[in-house]
């Protein structure tokens, strides 16, 4: 059907709509900065879509398709795991607390209805579902964005436009731009899953200082809490959080404290008897206060929707922030709430919004934006407590236009390299969406990073717009010095060269914040007609820094194995060169300020010397800029600024032989005055080769040049320095690196693979399947499964007993390139003279078939037990992941012969099915959503009885073999077969 449609907001930016009745039923738009700009039609002459969309309805969907050039190329889409480049990827967005995710795993915490393209030409073209509820975006076709969500809603194209920042800008002009962040928020920034007390946190920054790394804040996880209660101090641990946010200040430190929705139902508790008193939770449909479980027990959620509850929460925080908080870290807001199939709280229950937003309404169609809402919420409370500062927010749960009130990062990620690689593309989407104030864990949040690995992950996360080192409540420390000298040196290297850059960043957050262009922008934008960089995804641009990383256990290269965009591009660093370090190269034609290394934020003056990197373009100019204000407060709103524009130009001279630059100021905005300084420059003029000049900034300044036989010299001469001091360093780390593996950082999975199957093992931690991929839809069914989960089995009756976390020995290994077939065989003991063996197998006669023989078989039974072993049962566990678990089901035809259906509650449940209710060798999972599913298929003779076990969206169908003792004649086996659908 062809949609009607209608030009908004400026020239390339277009209402689509399936019907006039559609517009006109159409909710109001949350993600426009101003609504109204949604709904205002504009007049320009030459003004219509180059793309039209076909809309269509199917029962209560409406379905959204528009055709894209052959070759053109997806990324957007927000918070999504994975490599850059979206295309051939389905996403769903749904606000879902996803620990555990992988490469693999949608819906994550954040929902971004938006896709962003790259024709073949390099001109970009964005595509905008304004829609709060639940929404899949599906880019498996090429060159074709399929939308489908629940009717009516507008879709808004913007473009196409000739750059990659042309549609950023665009696109800020209808959902916002970020709020210019305290300077200090743009420093390193130390956390963790809990330290325990304030005497732990007064340590842990005066470490910091002694140790001479530099260090912004600190933050305070949910244990500072009493009884996990918010707003509230532990009277044992916190027990004067004014003095603790006063040693802090006394350091340097700023201080950032958690506030979770979920506030503990319990009268007498003040924040639960004033929301009981103002009215401002959430309801369930029967008018009554939905009660959900969160830390603190049962939790009700306030109605951040409603204007009042807003207010409410706002008086609130601004009571909070009076014992000297800095900034305040909202989580758990997606909302989540434990010991439910859905993870969160049902979609039936009953917002009171502000009419402007949609009025009242299910929570189906207010739970992606509620995290959204809380942030600004806090963000309004912050202000309110402090007006003339600005206020920092981090919130996990967000939407699309969510960067107006607050910065994020990517969740509850995991310390291994998968997520240490995947950490650049989500940070680099985020931005592509509008959220451009983000990053990772650094470190990894779940389990014990590795000192290669942090160090790794400190020299890539030091180069990215949100730096913060985070880890998990059981994990080991993850503070820089807890790795030993060699990462702690390391991680100062990391955090000097953030700091000595902090001008550059923060005229990126300027720029950032007057145009909608991010920070942190894909290697594409220096040339988005080649189509080489497009999947780059191990480095990035920093404005005109180019950061070439390794997000692998592998080496770093030298700089004549990269490539590089076309053009100049000049490699520098700060005399910290170092080979778990990124590198550094400046894009010719650019001029970037940096300045001296300081400990935090605070310690930085105006007065300090700027230092320019300038690389030359072609042509011999370049241009830069460099902003400044007071870093805290408002003033820059009414021009209390001072935005410097600096040039630099390649003349000819009879003074110098080859040649001077001229370095000026070119122009200035803002009426703050230039302070009295010095003004260094490194021109850099060839790989590691640079001239240099020294002046009073805002004076000219002139630098002779050096001729191409020197400069030639001169690169030789570092090169073979540099490739010394290099291997030198490599030999030293690779000894230190190796005195500390984990189990887990060094064995690595068994990756099987055939057909449209893809899977991976892990021999050592249970012979679990970590790992079973539906390769044409991409998705994972395996829920969490690395560290625990995925599909497992046990010897007893009992949840875990022996035979589910053993280190299992690989007996035989088949590839499919030589035989047709992928398979593994494995044997782990389990003690008694007992082993359990397992069998994969990829068929050769099936694409979609992984097929499973599992046996506790008896090996060496003591005689005295008459040739038999202890009582056992062999039970087969494997976890499934549930994209949509309201809406999945499980189905199967009984012994007996009857049809049967299972479909989750809210809460968790077990269904034990024996005798003639068993399945009859077959049942399936079926997500009704997606179409997507799994069938198992058994030999019924082996099966005593079924289990079906509902979890936080996952469900386990678990086989269990009678209970028996077994001696090497009568082995125990269940043979079993999953077969993965895509109706």
């Amino acid at each position: 059907m062809t949609p009607v449609w209608l030009p908004i907001v400026e020239k390339s930016v277009f209402r689509f709509d399936e019907s006039v009745p559609a517009r006109e039923d159409a909710a109001p738009s949350i993600s426009f900065e101003n609504p109204r700009l949604r709904e205002e039609g504009i007049d320009i002459e030459s003004n219509e879509p180059e793309f039209i969309p076909v809309i269509t309805l199917e029962g209560s969907n409406q379905i959204v398709t528009l055709k894209l050039p052959t070759g053109t190329s997806f990324y957007g889409t927000g918070e999504v795991s994975g490599a850059l480049e979206r295309t051939g990827k389905r996403i769903y967005s749904w606000n879902t607390d996803a620990w555990g995710y992988n490469q693999n795993t949608t819906p994550l915490y954040q929902s971004h209805p938006w896709v962003f393209s790259i024709l073949p030409n390099g001109q970009a073209f964005g595509v905008l579902a304004d829609t709060t509820r639940r929404c899949e975006i599906d880019l498996r076709k090429e060159s074709i964005i399929k939308m489908s969500s629940d009717a009516p809603y507008p879709v808004i194209t913007f473009g196409p436009f000739p750059t990659p920042e042309a549609l950023m800008t665009s696109l800020a002009r209808a959902t916002g731009t970020m709020q210019m962040p305290p300077k200090w928020a743009l420093g390193y920034q130390q956390s963790r899953w809990s330290y325990m007390s304030a005497d732990r946190v007064s340590e842990v920054a005066a470490t910091f200082r002694e140790k001479k790394i530099p260090c912004d804040v600190v933050w305070m996880d949910i244990d500072y809490m009493q009884d996990f209660k918010c707003f509230t101090f532990d009277k044992n641990t916190f027990p004067d959080p004014k003095a603790l946010s006063d040693d802090l200040h006394s350091k340097g430190f700023r201080g950032i404290w958690m506030l979770d929705p979920g506030l503990k139902a319990e009268k007498g508790y003040f924040a639960y008897d004033t929301g009981c008193e103002n009215d401002v939770w959430i309801q369930t449909p029967d008018g009554k206060t939905y009660v959900g479980e969160c830390w603190p027990g049962p939790v009700a959620f306030p109605d951040f929707l409603n204007e009042k509850t807003r207010n409410w929460w706002a008086k609130l925080v601004k009571d909070f922030v009076a014992v000297g908080v800095d900034g305040i870290w909202n989580d758990m807001n997606e909302p989540a709430v434990f010991k439910t199939v859905s993870k969160t709280m049902p979609e039936t229950n009953i917002h009171r919004a502000d009419e402007e937003y949609g009025g009242r309404q299910s929570h189906a169609h207010y739970h992606n934006v509620y995290g959204m809402f809380q942030a600004r919420s806090t963000y309004e409370g912050m202000k309110l407590a402090n007006p003339d500062k600005r206020p920092f927010v981090l919130t996990r749960a967000a939407f699309i236009g969510a960067h107006r009130y607050a910065a994020t990062w990517s969740g509850d990620n995991q310390a291994n390299w998968e997520h240490l690689n995947m950490s650049i593309p989500m940070a680099l989407n985020l931005g592509l969406s509008g959220q451009s104030f983000s990053g990772p864990d650094i470190g990894g949040f779940d389990d014990d990073s590795t000192p290669k690995l942090f160090g790794r992950w400190m020299g890539l996360g030091a180069m990215m717009p949100f730096a913060r080192a985070h880890s998990g409540k059981h994990s080991s420390d993850q503070e820089p010095w807890s790795f030993g000298p060699e990462v702690e040196e390391l991680s100062r290297f990391a955090l000097n060269r953030r700091y000595r850059l902090l001008p550059h960043y923060y005229t990126l957050f300027h720029k950032t914040h007057t145009t909608g262009v991010p920070v942190m922008t894909p290697v594409f934008f220096a040339d988005p007609a080649d189509v080489k960089l497009r999947k780059i995804d191990d480095s990035f641009l920093i404005g005109s820094i180019l950061v070439k990383t390794w997000p692998s256990p592998k080496r770093r290269n030298s700089h004549a194995d990269l490539e590089l965009p076309k053009g100049i591009w000049r490699r520098f660093h700060f005399n910290d060169d170092h080979p778990e370090l990124p590198m550094l190269f400046l894009k010719g034609g650019a001029i970037v300020p940096t300045g001296p290394v300081v400990q935090h934020v605070g310690e930085a003056s105006p007065t300090d010397t700027v230092t320019l990197l300038i690389a030359l373009n072609e042509t011999g100019k370049a241009a830069g800029d460099l902003y400044e204000d007071d870093g805290e407060g408002f003033g820059y709103q009414d021009g209390d600024y001072l935005l410097t524009h600096y040039e630099a130009e390649k003349i000819s001279t009879p003074n110098a032989k080859y040649g001077e630059v001229v370095i000026r100021v070119a122009s200035t905005e803002g009426r703050r005055e230039r302070p009295k300084r010095t003004l260094q420059v490194r021109l850099l003029i060839g790989e590691d080769v640079q001239v240099e000049g020294e002046c009073v900034d805002g004076e000219e300044l002139r630098i002779k040049l050096l001729g191409d036989e020197d400069v030639s010299k001169s690169i030789v001469s570092n090169r073979e320095a540099w490739t010394a001091d290099l291997d030198r360093k490599h030999c030293r780390l690779d000894t230190v690196f190796g005195d500390h593996h984990p189990v887990g950082a060094t064995l690595m999975p068994e990756d099987l693979e055939k057909g449209n199957v893809s899977l991976k093992v892990l021999a050592y931690k249970g012979g679990r399947i970590a790992s079973m991929i539906h390769k044409p839809s991409g998705y994972d069914w395996m829920e969490e499964g690395f560290k625990n989960g995925g599909y497992e089995e046990f010897s007893g009756s009992e949840f875990r007993s022996s035979g589910w976390n053993e280190t299992y020995s690989v007996v035989k290994r088949v590839l499919a390139d030589k035989s047709g077939y992928e398979e593994i065989k494995m044997e782990g003991d389990i003690g008694g003279g007992l082993v359990l063996a397992r069998d994969i197998l990829l068929p050769q006669e099936s694409l979609d078939t992984i097929k499973v023989s599992s046996s506790i078989v008896a090996r060496s039974v003591g005689a005295g037990s008459g040739d038999f072993s202890r009582l056992v049962r062999l039970r087969i566990h494997p976890t499934f992941k549930l994209v949509h678990p309201t809406r999945s089901v499980i189905l199967y035809t009984a012994v007996d012969g009857t049809e049967r259906k299972m479909e989750p509650e809210m809460g968790f449940e077990e269904h034990l099915i024996e005798g003639p209710d068993r399945p009859n060798g077959e049942w399936r999972i079926l997500d009704k959503e997606t179409g997507l599913g799994v069938i198992n298929r058994f030999d019924v003779s082996q099966v005593a009885l079924c289990n079906v076990k509902w979890g936080p969206g996952s469900v386990a169908l678990e086989l269990w073999s009678e209970e028996r003792p077994v001696s090497k004649d009568t082995p125990l086996t269940i043979s079993h077969e999953y077969e993965l659908i895509d109706e």
